[in-house]
């Protein structure tokens, strides 16, 4: 509990938290919409334009909502002493009131004139201002102690999205209820309902928990000695030079940007307005996701990530055709992804604030500050977006492809500034031990669409067959954002989802946390989980999994062993040569021996080549000689010539040993390895097999085997040939692999160059 909770006796509960869950979100959806309708958003924007504002007194005025910020500096301490739940429900109820001083705009414009219209509003934007100022410096450190932090990525997320949905149903309403070319009248019909909305919103706050007044006045972190502290913080001021950053560049487009829209591309007020519908389409599309991102992997890469990709939006307004019939449509779908963007950036910022920059216990001078930090540069931005729009008023030209008009400027500034702010925040503490460069690579390694789909359908699984279904679609996305499911599907109750676990983090690939997963199955007390394991490892080749794999060779369990073995074969691992050779020669159990067989022959161990014939010879199961023949065909190379010869030989055997046979016979001619008798041999041998005579053919066949197995011919092709044509001529065509082996075995001797393949 934080000395702030102490002070106030108590502070609320895990419960207690949850269960006002509800009731936060109502208030997020309620003063979207006061907010949409009053102060904030197009709708204001258009508001003041029509009561006949220029760009420099619009930038002004709004600069008045952010500049009050500065406040929460100085009353801090005595906010929360009167109690943050307090303070914020009677400055909100002042804020919503003040609303109603809009509804007085037509009636002083046309009685008092246009001057004390704008005095008018200037007083009712900064008394607004002043007491949301106060309200949301008892709100940051409130807020902050009623969400737990474990899910608050999520929790906004939620309350992102239902907002986001709420000011999406608002701005369709107000587009239709301003028409293409409104005067003051449907203005004040929004701002009505937008104080409803507002009394609403204050109602729901009040459900919260929370927000306790701090009676010991030694607990009050809000003292100038106690913001000095803050103010030295350098994790925290870096943090707030960056948000000033992006600040500066975000705060004019969004203002500015529907001017724009209806000055330069042609569209008209209610169009301009229903621009605001993409940005939240954007919003509710991708915030359950980016609020899942930043609690799974941390707030930093999530803000990171949103930063880089903040000056997308800006590039595309100053790309934009202006006055064509697609226009609408590509605004709509820029607003689409600049709602994406800064979403991202939204949550990963705001959750980095709460989480890991502020410390729980000193919440009130690091908000204060914050808040106050914040209010000025979205002042600065106003006033500089305003400044510069109407300093630019007469800019004109092409530039390239840029068309140059007033708002290029702001466009410009929208790109580059972010890219500042970037350099700074990268230099703030993250919170987790993923890196933005990681996090990014998420989304471009294996399917990331289809990773997202298949975590849904895995937590939506409700018995083991779907579990298991959704285990292997997890997989076969490749993407690390499967990772932690199969890790946990890995400890799942069931065998068998732990068991398609194994085979999915095989399908999925390398990843160091998969790997390490894997090799706690191996060295558990589960055989026929740790021998998958085993195999998996094989596939996989991560960090430590060879390692794992030479101490399953002690296991307890012939299984594991054996597929440790086979394992260190297929990863190459040949430091273990000696002691494969040295149990090969001992080993008595056949599936050990089979492994063994396996291993050396990936490894290429020639000097295994005598000890595996003598294995094949003595062998008496079909498994067993095709698994030592193959180890051996490994040893003479180009094993995909044996498989396939091994193949065709069991539908057609004559036919592809006679085709084999003319082949080998024209490639040694060629090669100028072939004398008229071993010519002769082979082209006898082929001709008898043709006609699936195998019995004469087999023994013809071990003739030529036997001339072409000279001292001259490298081992081991030699000794194979040589041990081929002896069984041969004892068996006949009984053991069909020795035909293939041998005709591999002379096929292989011969020089690659020799221009036949």
């Amino acid at each position: 509990m934080s000395s702030r909770e102490m002070a106030a006796g108590q502070g609320p509960t895990t419960v207690e938290k949850l269960r006002g869950l509800p009731w936060g979100t109502a208030w997020s959806v309620s003063n979207t919409v006061f907010a949409t309708y009053t102060f904030f958003g197009s709708v204001f924007v258009l508001f003041l334009n029509t009561v006949g504002l220029d760009k420099a007194q619009i930038g002004t005025l709004l600069s008045l909502l952010p500049f009050f910020g500065v406040v929460a500096v100085f009353i801090a301490a005595p906010v929360a002493r009167a109690g943050h739940k307090r303070v914020f429900l009677i400055s909100f109820t002042i804020r919503t009131a003040l609303a109603l001083l809009l509804l007085l705009v037509p009636t002083f414009l046309s009685r008092f004139g246009a001057q004390a219209t704008l005095a008018l509003i200037v007083v009712a934007v900064g008394a607004f201002g002043l007491a949301r100022a106060v309200g949301f410096t008892a709100y940051y450190p409130w807020s902050q102690e009623m969400i737990p932090d474990g899910m608050r990525g999520k929790v906004s997320a939620i309350r992102s999205i239902l907002s986001n949905l709420a000011g999406m149903a608002a701005v369709l309403a107000a587009g239709w209820i301003l028409g293409p070319d409104p005067d003051l009248g449907p203005f004040m019909v929004l701002i009505s309902i937008g104080v409803v909305s507002g009394l609403l919103s204050v109602w729901t706050s009040g459900k919260l928990p929370g927000g306790a007044p701090v009676k010991d006045a030694h607990a009050v972190h809000g003292s100038a000695r106690d913001m000095l502290l803050a103010a030295r913080d350098r994790g925290f001021v870096r943090y707030l030079l960056g948000i000033a950053v992006v600040t500066l560049a975000m705060v004019p487009l969004g203002s500015f940007v529907p001017l724009f829209m209806i000055e330069q591309v042609g569209l008209s007020a209610n169009q301009a307005v229903w621009l605001d519908t993409g940005v939240l389409i954007g919003a509710v599309a991708s915030g359950y996701v980016w609020g899942w991102l930043a609690d799974r992997y941390g707030s930093k890469p999530v803000m990171m990530l949103g930063a880089y990709l903040l000056p997308l939006a800006p590039v595309a307004w100053l790309l934009m055709p202006r006055g064509a019939a697609v226009s609408l449509y590509l605004a709509l779908g820029i607003a689409v992804v600049q709602g994406l963007v800064n979403t991202g950036w939204n949550l990963g910022s705001g959750r980095l604030l709460f989480v890991e920059i502020v410390p729980p216990e000193k919440s009130s001078p690091y908000m204060a500050l914050y808040y106050a930090w914040a209010g000025i540069a979205g002042a600065l931005g106003q006033v500089l977006g305003g400044w510069l729009v109407d300093l630019t008023s007469g800019v004109t030209g092409q530039w390239g492809i840029v068309r140059l008009d007033p708002y290029t400027v702001l466009f410009f500034l929208g790109i580059t500034l972010p890219l500042f702010g970037i350099l700074l925040l990268r230099a703030v503490a993250p919170d987790s031990l993923v890196t933005t460069r990681q996090f990014a690579g998420m989304f471009v390694r294996g399917n990331p669409l289809a990773a997202l789909g298949s975590l849904v359908r895995y937590r939506r699984a409700r018995d083991e067959r779907q579990t298991i279904a959704g285990t292997e679609r997890l997989g076969s996305t490749r993407s690390p954002l499967t990772v932690e499911e199969l890790i946990e599907a890995l400890h799942d109750p069931r065998f068998y989802v732990r068991f398609e676990a194994v085979v999915a983090i095989a399908r999925h690939g390398e990843d160091p946390h998969l790997t390490g997963a894997l090799i706690e199955v191996l060295e558990g007390n589960e055989p026929s989980l740790s021998t998958l394991a085993a195999w998996a490892l094989g596939r996989l080749d991560g960090e430590g999994a060879v390692e794992a794999l030479r101490r399953g060779l002690e296991s307890r369990y012939r299984s594991v062993q054996a597929h440790c073995i086979r394992s260190l074969g297929s990863l190459g691992d040949r430091t273990m040569l000696p002691l494969l050779l040295e149990r090969l020669a001992t080993e008595e159990d056949v599936g050990l021996q089979m492994a063994l067989a396996s291993a050396l022959g990936r490894l290429g161990a020639t000097e295994a080549a005598g000890p595996l014939l003598a294995l094949l010879r003595a062998s008496g199961t079909q498994d067993a000689r095709l698994e030592f023949a193959l180890a051996i065909a490994r040893l003479v190379g180009q094993e995909h010539r044996f498989v396939q010869l091994l193949r065709r030989a069991g539908s057609e055997p004559g036919t592809a040993f006679s085709q084999e046979a003319s082949a080998l016979r024209t490639k040694l001619i060629r090669a100028r390895q072939a004398m008229p008798e071993l010519a002769g041999a082979l082209d006898a041998a082929a001709q008898v097999l043709a006609r699936e005579d195998l019995e004469q053919g087999a023994g013809l066949l071990a003739a030529a085997l036997r001339q072409l197995a000279g001292d001259d011919l490298a081992l081991p092709c030699r000794a194979v040939a040589r041990e081929c044509a002896e069984q041969i001529e004892r068996l006949g065509p009984q053991r069909i692999e020795y035909l293939v082996l041998g005709i591999h075995a002379a096929d292989c001797s011969v020089p690659e160059d020799s221009g036949l393949f």
